[in-house]
């Protein structure tokens, strides 16, 4: 093993004006094969028969897994700071594996 320091990177992002606007997205679909994960995210109107994908995100199986323990750290911090989120919902059955 080398006992060379690893060089930190900082590595800067940038947003282009209409991405930084975001979409509102209050359904995911997420479907894999072995090589990748595929996520849409759709908006779904109040008593309409059809919804449309708002962005798609395609990525690699590593990269989900990162962004789940991202998302389940701040979701515990958040419920922390906000209070318990409630998911269900009267009247509505649906399989959590089917849609988010």
């Amino acid at each position: 093993m080398s006992d060379k320091p690893v060089k930190e990177v900082k590595l800067e992002i940038q947003v282009d004006d209409d991405i930084a606007q975001g979409v509102y997205a209050n359904l995911a679909v997420v479907n894999h094969s072995d090589a990748e994960f595929t996520l849409d995210f759709i908006f779904v109107q109040p008593q309409a028969p059809r919804a449309k994908v708002r962005s798609r995100v395609i990525t690699s199986p590593k990269h989900v897994k990162r962004l789940l323990l991202a998302l389940e750290e701040n979701l515990k911090k958040y419920e922390q700071q906000f209070g318990v989120i409630d998911i269900s919902a009267p009247g509505v059955k649906h399989n959590i594996g089917d849609f988010h």
